[in-house]
């Protein structure tokens, strides 16, 4: 990636000086056999042993039950069908990143181990289907020479081919340089067809219900100028899917996207869509408007609403869940967000107020005003978007960058780079949590549907949130029962009634993680509309060891756990097992619209650039802060 990067800083700041000596860096490979071998020494020289991993563990699988159990899984992986990542070296297949989610350990290009340390509940393998179709073309025993060029080429890839390709899919509309060398459009889509059909045969086969559940997926991956993007994944909810998986090259907008998939798509054919990277998509994420500037109707709203009940808020290029300086205080935002917010309207590469999914949030509440309806009351999840077909591998102690080759070694994730660029500042993204009946396709796509769903950054936190203005028996926050509370009140995702003279009360259990570190602190995220603006407020409603809240800050003191650098060791006596509380929002006035959601903070450990540091017998990296802070962000719950 920093060869990438520099060769594309060396065209914009160089004109002409040097011409040859810079035509001849980007049209050598990105990365050589003697690269690969030397990354090979590099990770054989790591130490694996210089911190507590934690032990393997089997699978586990949970009885049906009407109350609901958590599914932990990843609804955003590449494998080697998608372009980019076979670019960047990846060689392993949709089969392959299958079984790693269900828990088999896989070696990466340059010789790292990687493995889930408890397996995957479900997966979805998102692949750009901008490059479905290459793998067939280049099998093909007629293809014409120009074919034959692009797939030698892709075998030994420069900076050159990727920057070149990156700038036609940039392009309005975007050109498609599969279909510019195979030049036969009838031969074109039977190979893309061809690609799809195994990526939905893949899924089926890997689909095991009751024990893990693989769902038919592409990335539909319009790309925006300067890295920006505004992707969506399509998840399907069975193997009932069209022929064709819509990409960019057939729809220049989501208008068209979801247009073309409901042509497509007859019951028992049914998809969702999940927008992703939101902090990257310079603002369009929420703005009302695609990326040729078509304004939103209340007609595409409604659309919106009724296909898009998710955004992925979390994941290896940062937090989308809000930015400091946008209308916050929250020091919880900065957690693993590299990006700046813009200082002028035309900037990109920086955080707009409409990339952030808390500030979407507030619009929402606006455009229920306006519409009569809420198009962005959307639930949240985490994902990866690794590039290495390891579908959920979010733990801090086993990443292994996302990129294949670029970051093949602890030694290449920790070399600075362009500031915001470098493996350095990104992370090993999250995870998706569904609170479903069972473990299958209906009950998980049900489930996401509702927005029975959280995020976390890579723990496997458990949280419980319920509302209702009027909680009945049973509800005790320190063990409630939970039937009492699906009775009365609504789940994550939901929404309430206002009731006359109440306020509306909320109910929120939180499990630490059994493999990582105690729980901090429960806050609750509040968004309302008073005089015709959006407001929030952050408030701690539990915290651990006994701290109370205080009056003016509604902030808990913060916590004294440390983590030992030198072997990652964190504290497990501060901190909490669980964390239960029933809330009442006294600052609730009647009337009023909101939305509010949990956040769960764990205790600090250690970050995964810490980790390699210690594989390398170094100091943890200056610029990034050594420990994390694990979350989990509910969906939220509308009183209307």
């Amino acid at each position: 990636m920093q060869k990438i990067a520099i060769g594309a800083a060396v065209l914009t700041v160089i004109a002409g000086a040097g011409y040859l000596g810079i035509q001849a860096y980007l049209q050598a490979p990105l990365f050589s056999e003697e690269d690969i071998a030397q990354m090979r020494a590099d990770v054989a020289a790591q130490n694996e042993d210089a911190f507590h991993q934690p032990e393997v563990m089997p699978a586990a699988y949970s009885e049906r039950s009407e109350q609901r159990n958590v599914y932990f899984g990843e609804l955003h992986t590449h494998s080697n069908l998608s372009f980019d990542a076979y670019l960047f070296g990846n060689r392993l297949s949709v089969d392959e990143s299958y079984r790693f989610a269900k828990g088999e350990a896989m070696e990466g290009p340059t010789g790292e181990l990687m493995q889930l340390t408890r397996p995957l509940d479900f997966a979805a393998i998102t692949d750009h289907a901008e490059g479905f179709g290459l793998a067939e073309a280049c099998d093909d025993v007629d293809r014409n020479e120009a074919t034959q060029e692009l797939c030698e080429t892709i075998e030994q890839p420069s900076a050159e081919l990727f920057l070149e390709l990156r700038q036609q899919g940039a392009q309005r509309p975007p050109v498609s340089a599969f279909a510019l060398v195979v030049e036969d459009p009838e031969k074109e889509r039977r190979f893309m067809e061809a690609t799809w059909a195994h990526v939905v045969d893949m899924a089926d086969q890997h689909n095991e219900p009751g024990r893990f559940t693989a769902f038919a997926a592409y990335e539909y991956s319009p790309p925006l100028e300067g890295t920006g993007k505004m992707h969506r994944n399509v998840i399907f909810r069975n193997g009932d899917v069209p022929p064709h998986a819509v990409s960019a090259f057939d729809a220049l907008s989501e208008f068209d996207l979801w247009e073309q998939l409901e042509a497509g798509c007859d019951r028992p054919c049914e998809f969702l869509t999940i927008p992703h990277n939101p902090n990257k998509s310079w603002g369009l994420a929420f703005a009302g408007q695609t990326i040729d500037g078509d304004v939103y109707t209340a007609e595409n709203w409604a659309t919106r609403e009724r296909l898009e009940p998710l955004v992925e808020m979390f994941q290896i290029k940062g937090n989308s869940e809000c930015a400091l300086g946008m209308g916050t205080t929250d020091e919880e935002c900065a957690i693993e967000q590299f990006l700046p917010r813009c200082e002028t309207d035309d900037e990109i590469e920086c955080i707009r107020p409409t990339s952030m999914v808390r500030d979407g949030l507030k619009k929402g509440l606006m455009l229920d005003e306006e519409l009569g309806f809420n198009p962005l009351a959307v639930g949240m999840i985490g994902s990866t978007d690794t590039h290495n077909s390891n579908p959920g591998d979010a733990e801090e102690w086993d990443f292994r960058g996302a990129a294949a080759v670029f970051v093949g070694s602890a030694k290449t994730r920790l070399a600075p780079g362009r500031p915001g660029r470098s493996a350095l500042k990104r992370n090993p993204g999250g995870i998706a949590a569904v609170w479903a009946e069972e473990n299958t396709r209906d009950a998980l796509f049900d489930a996401m549907k509702r927005k029975e769903v959280y995020a976390t950054s890579g723990t496997r936190i458990g949280l419980r949130f319920f509302a209702s203005f009027a909680f009945g028996d049973g509800v005790d926050p320190q063990s409630p029962s939970i039937a009492a509370a699906y009775q009365s009140g609504v789940p994550m995702g939901g929404a309430i009634e206002g009731a006359a003279g109440l306020k509306p009360s909320f109910l929120v259990q939180a499990l630490k993680d059994p493999i990582d570190a105690p729980l901090d602190k429960v806050q609750i995220i509040k968004g309302w509309i008073e005089d015709g603006e959006t407001r929030e407020l952050v408030m701690d409603i539990a915290c651990s060891g006994g701290r109370q809240p205080d009056a003016e800050t509604k902030r808990c003191a913060d916590t004294s756990a440390n983590v030992d650098l030198a072997n990652c060791a964190f504290d497990t006596d501060g901190g909490a097992a669980q964390l239960s509380t029933l809330w009442t929002d006294d600052t609730y006035m009647e009337g009023q619209k909101a939305f509010y959601y949990v956040r769960v903070v764990q205790n600090p450990t250690c970050r995964w650039s810490t980790y390699d540091s210690l594989r390398l017998g170094l100091t943890p990296p200056e610029g990034v802060p050594p420990t994390t802070t694990e979350l989990a962000w509910s969906s939220p719950i509308w009183v209307n």
